[in-house]
């Protein structure tokens, strides 16, 4: 066998099996909350800058409008999210916290806090998980640049 086609050498791997156990990490600090990992993602967009534009917030998340809006939808059903029709084009749908959804955010704070002690490392000096993550932005930028 090559060993460049072995598993444990494979970087996709690696960043698939990663990602995967990032989100299962999330999962009971997230339902604790009510919300799952994809719409957790939903909320700190619209917590940095609220009313945004459905594509908007699909641009910055990566993610298809059939992959959004059901998202957006159950946030709705829960009370978190408002959703608007632009009085200009009805096809434009602006997405607004509710009162509620904007409460969570403070309990909310505590979740990145508690996911770096089951990291083992501290948010505010790890320069470790700074270099992960901007070598992991460079490796995401570098490969949109390809296409």
């Amino acid at each position: 066998m090559h060993e460049v086609l072995r598993l444990d050498n494979q970087l996709c791997f690696a960043l698939y099996a990663a990602s995967k156990a990032v989100t299962q990490a999330y999962q009971p600090l997230l339902s604790a909350l009510g919300l799952t990992y994809p719409q957790y993602l939903v909320l700190l967009v619209l917590w940095e800058e609220d009313g945004q534009l459905v594509k908007e917030i699909g641009k910055r998340l990566e993610l298809d409008s059939g992959t959004l809006t059901p998202l957006l939808k159950r946030l709705e059903s829960q009370g978190l999210v408002v959703r608007e029709r632009q009085q200009n084009d009805q096809r434009q749908v602006r997405i607004r916290l509710s009162p509620t959804g904007r409460a969570l955010e403070k309990k909310a704070l505590a979740v990145p806090k508690q996911l770096a002690c089951r990291y083992g490392v501290s948010l505010s000096t790890h320069r470790e998980a700074e270099q992960l993550r901007e070598a992991l932005n460079g490796l995401r930028s570098h490969l949109r640049s390809e296409t």
